[in-house]
């Protein structure tokens, strides 16, 4: 398993650049649908996305603490969402739940992986490591995937309105 993750480590940029670019795609998908439509709110939450993405890229990753600083692009970003939801969206598309918990995690695991190799100094790998690589990829295709449908195909929704007992359909088709 280390040796698999190291050859996905060499393959970081290329990761990084198509993640990057499917959040283009998917802000201009979002664009041309909703041209026409009042409701505008996962347009700017994909334009948001690309934003931090895009800033996120002209770091240096062999800086002394690039997980630190990646966990400062999370934290801001879920902030600007947190500020977006209050006063500028009129309607909540179920992306942005699935945008917090994706990033969320990223800010976990980059803290995470700081905290592990730069304030611990651990070189050796352990199962850590493989949820930051493995869990990072997938967190960023389900915000991706999410943006795309805007669909709750995990349930995060459901399961959030199970659980503080909003009786609101999820299925209910936002325009």
């Amino acid at each position: 398993m280390p040796d698999f993750l190291w050859r996905l480590a060499g393959l970081y940029d290329y990761i990084i650049i198509f993640i990057t670019w499917s959040f283009v795609i998917a802000f201009l998908y979002n664009l041309s649908i909703s041209i026409n439509k009042y409701d505008k709110s996962c347009t700017q939450l994909a334009f948001t996305m690309v934003v931090s993405y895009t800033s996120s890229i002209f770091m240096d990753p062999f800086s002394n603490t690039p997980h630190l600083t990646l966990f400062i692009f999370d934290i801001v970003t879920i902030f600007f969402l947190i500020i977006w939801r209050s006063y500028f969206s009129k309607s909540l598309p179920i992306a942005f739940y699935y945008l917090l918990v994706g990033l969320s995690f990223n800010a976990f695991v980059f803290f995470g992986m700081h905290y592990d190799s730069i304030v611990l100094g651990n070189l050796d790998y352990w199962w850590f490591w493989a949820l930051y690589v493995i869990g990072q990829i997938i967190s960023d295709l389900t915000m991706l995937l999410a943006l795309l449908i805007n669909k709750d195909f995990l349930g995060l929704v459901a399961l959030k309105r199970y659980l503080f007992g909003s009786t609101k359909s999820i299925h209910k088709k936002v325009e």
